[in-house]
């Protein structure tokens, strides 16, 4: 079992990731593999998850997440070296364990092994103070600062905090692990002094990374309000009773203190926030906000610190404005928000035009109170003024899509303020000629419609996600967060939505390395394709037909996954010339004919190059390069066969390498031909599509398609071909499937199975069951010929809705080619009861 060895998890990843099935069987298939000619495959990371993430009956589960809890934890700290198995512990951890309420939920054993020890080590748990800081001997040394997480367990648990959410990208557990810890992360994120590189690479970055995931998967205007007004948060809880605090230590690093132990030695409180402070913190704020929130939250933001600010400047003669604010804040507070507030408004005005209509409400509030004494309240006026100036410049604007009451009193305002001895009454005047005027200065917009509000949230919505994708910076959950929202607007059918753009968007996303992203894209294709079944059928057929040859193996099989989705998808709606021309193109590609020069020049280029570079090794080695493969580290599966049948020897296993290697080469076809798996590919989405509406695709292409299964069977015997003939034999199946399933709901093909078609097809079969050298071809067949032998016995009765009730629960039914039907004879004879007439009677004749 796993707790029973300190690498037991490792041990059984490596066990699950080489004999599973699904692993690739060429050191090169793999993206970095763990274990030679292993590779992690979702079904292998499946298999995993759910052999670590359950404890067995005999382990309580507090036992069994405390035993593999560290070693899961160990794992993130692969980094670099080992990414692959970063991602399986990831996958475990956030989908098996926290992923789960009965495991991830606070307070359970799952939580309490596996995420508190990394939340517990950013931001200490209430209690922490009064339980740390004793040496092992037992002597505290007064003169020093009780460290309660060091420097180095801080960096840790930042590092593997940020390789979860990155790795196993759910921007729900993202959320509930990060939420807890948005002060902790803006302290050390926006770090006063400047610690040495180590430091910033190992506790700061990570810290900012974590943040700026959070804000954009949570954009709200109150967390900026939130970080406004804790400023200068260096730890702890609450301001007025700090426990604890991050502080630099005298090695340049930063760690957690005991802030109640150094003010018992002597030491200084928490200095408060100074106006140094402030002004270098500010910047760090912005660059945070305008990287992560949408114009629209950051107008909010603004409005909201305006208001605040209106409250501390309006003095007891001042205007009457209507604001209420019950909150009482500290001098530090208001400095801070006034400061930000400038800023704001000096580095980007053009974001906080993005509400004009709350804006212009404000402002037609404060001038109204201000009337004519504006020299009482130079300051104010002038801010508001600034704001009407920045929305009535603003391009776009249209005085005629204020609300009437709003703009009278606006002017009105002006106007009093143009007629007043005001150091602004220049100003107003000037802003007055500009309202009364401004449509003419634009009139092309004039005449235009105004966008619903609907229209409005949804380009924003639009927007944000377009640029949570497509930003350079972007990690994996944020991405995928991105992604969500499009979904929002695909289901919603939101007339913004661009869907030439967005499925060019996808097109670049279904090549994307992280399997979580492309699976998302695959999943957004078969929900665009409700609306928009031709572009999306249309854009799929074109990469994976890929005519110019300008897009990866990769991402041609994807593009078939996808396809397959969506046909599937489709359903009976896929007919008609889209079924046709997918049909056409997709027994194309599955046959032998296709040439691809372009990639057959690559290889021929690779391959030079390949032997340039064996030729050059040769020659610095001085003879033929030995073999340093580690024989028992080959192929773990024949390890396990040793044990019970018989010992392989190297010279089987090089055999059998060779074997499997020359499988792969074959794959890639020969001579500028078609890559085997995309031939494999094509007839496999083939035969969903003809179970899924033969009548759509037309008797030409179902005839076709099951005449090129049956000559890939007899013709392409190659060893490197299984793959291809396995998807031959399924798509025979899946004719039958569809012929059945038509039978049962009395539809009318057009076409049928003729006898001597089946006896050809049958021959077929039963050779290929009888000679293939693939196992899974063989059992294939089988299978199909003992289903059409039984197609072949159903067929002669009736379809199941021509049948009575009666006869629903079995027995015999009319058989073609019989005059027997039982179930007119039960009804002559009761008739002949009830008429008191002769019953049938059965007379010996010679």
């Amino acid at each position: 079992m796993p707790i029973e060895r300190s690498d037991g998890v490792r041990t059984t990843l490596e066990f699950v990731f080489s004999v599973h099935p699904s692993s690739t069987v060429k050191v090169s298939e793999a993206a970095v593999p763990q274990k030679r000619g292993a590779n992690i495959t979702q079904d292998a990371l499946n298999l995993a998850s759910n052999l670590l993430s359950t404890a067995p009956a005999s382990v309580t589960p507090e036992n069994w997440y405390a035993a593999i809890g560290p070693q899961l934890l160990a794992l993130l700290d692969k980094g670099d070296d080992e990414p692959e198995l970063v991602k399986a512990a990831s996958y475990i951890i956030g989908f098996g364990i926290l992923g789960k309420k009965s495991t991830g939920a606070p307070g359970t054993a799952g939580w309490k092994c596996l995420a508190e020890p990394m939340l517990f080590h950013i931001k200490p748990p209430p209690g922490a103070v009064n339980t740390t800081g004793v040496d092992d001997d037992g002597i505290i040394d007064l003169s020093k600062d009780r460290v309660l997480v060091s420097c180095g367990d801080l960096s840790t648990a930042l590092h593997r905090l940020h390789a979860l959410v990155v790795a196993h990208p759910n921007p729900g557990l993202c959320k509930r692990l990060l939420s807890p810890l948005l002060l902790s992360l803006w302290a050390l994120a926006s770090w006063d002094e400047i610690p040495e590189q180590r430091v910033v690479e190992k506790v700061l970055e990570p810290a900012r990374a974590l943040l700026k995931i959070f804000l954009k998967l949570t954009p709200s205007p109150e967390l900026i309000l939130l970080l406004v007004q804790n400023m200068g948060y260096v730890g702890g809880y609450e301001k007025s009773n700090t426990e604890w605090m991050y502080k630099a230590t005298r090695d340049n690093g930063i760690a957690i203190v005991d802030t109640k132990h150094s003010m018992r030695i002597g030491g200084a409180s928490p200095s408060e926030l100074t106006l140094e402070d402030i002004d270098r913190k500010i910047p760090r704020l912005l660059d945070l906000v305008t990287s992560t929130l949408s114009d629209a939250d950051i107008s909010v933001a603004f409005l909201e610190l305006f208001k605040r600010w209106l409250i501390s400047a309006k003095s007891t003669d001042g205007p009457d404005i209507s604001l209420k604010h019950d909150e009482q804040q500290d001098p530090i507070t208001q400095l801070t928000e006034m400061k930000t507030l400038q800023a704001m408004m000096e580095k980007f005005p053009e974001k906080l035009a993005t509400q004009p209509k709350h804006i212009l409400d404000l402002v037609c509030q404060i001038l109204a109170g201000v009337g004519g004494k504006a020299d009482e309240e130079d300051e104010v006026t002038g801010v508001a003024l600034s704001l009407l100036n920045m929305i009535v410049t603003t391009p776009g604007f249209q005085k005629s899509r204020v609300d009437p009451e709003t703009l009278t009193l606006i002017e009105s305002s002006l106007d009093s303020l143009s007629k007043s001895a005001a150091s602004l009454s220049q100003t107003a005047t000037n802003l007055r000629l500009l309202l009364l005027y401004r449509d003419e200065v634009d009139p092309a917009d004039s005449a235009g419609t105004a966008p619903t509000d609907r229209q409005i949230e949804d380009r924003k919505t639009y927007n944000l996600a377009i640029s949570y994708i497509t930003a350079p910076d972007s990690p994996p959950p944020v991405r995928s967060e991105g992604l969500n929202l499009i979904s929002t607007l695909v289901v919603s059918r939101s007339p913004v939505l661009d869907v030439p753009g967005v499925l060019v968007l996808l097109t670049s996303l279904i090549a994307d390395s992280d399997e979580y992203i492309y699976l998302r894209v695959i999943k957004l294709y078969t929900l665009l394709c409700d609306a928009h079944p031709r572009s999306v059928v249309r854009e799929l057929m074109d990469r994976f037909v890929d005519a110019r040859e300008a897009h990866t193996l990769d991402a041609r099989l994807r593009a078939g996954e996808a396809l397959l989705q969506v046909i599937q998808r489709l359903g009976e709606t896929f007919a008609g010339e889209l079924a046709r021309d997918a049909g056409t193109a997709l027994l194309t590609v599955a046959g032998r004919r296709p040439r691809r020069p372009r990639t057959e020049a690559r290889r021929q280029r690779d391959k030079a190059a390949r032997v340039r570079r064996e030729r050059e090794a040769r020659d610095a080695w001085g003879g033929e390069l030995p073999d340093l493969s580690d024989d028992d580290d080959e192929d773990p599966a024949d390890d396990n066969d040793d044990h019970h049948h018989h010992s392989v020897t190297p010279e089987e296993r090089r055999r059998r390498k060779e074997v499997l290697e020359r499988i792969v080469q074959g794959w890639e076809g020969q001579r500028g031909s078609e890559d085997v798996r995309v031939r494999a590919s094509s007839l496999s989405i083939l035969g969903a599509a003809v179970e899924v509406n033969v009548v759509g695709l037309g008797r030409e292409l179902v005839l076709g398609a099951v005449d090129l299964s049956m000559a890939v069977l007899q013709l392409e015997r190659e060893v490197e071909k299984g793959i291809l003939r396995r998807a031959a034999v399924v798509l025979v199946l899946s004719f039958l499937r569809a012929l059945e399933d038509a039978r049962e709901k009395g539809r009318d093909l057009g076409f049928g199975f003729g006898q001597q078609a089946q006896e050809d097809v049958m021959r077929t079969l039963r050779y290929v069951a009888e000679t293939d050298n693939d196992g899974l071809v063989v059992q294939h067949a089988k299978d199909v010929i003992e289903s059409l032998e039984d197609w072949q016995v159903v067929r002669l009765l009736p379809p199941q809705g021509a049948m009575s009730p009666a006869h629903l629960g079995g027995g015999l039914t009319r058989l073609a080619g019989l005059e027997v039907n039982p179930e007119r004879s039960a009804a002559a004879a009761d008739s002949s009861d009830s008429l008191g007439s002769a019953r049938p009677r059965i007379e010996e004749v010679e």
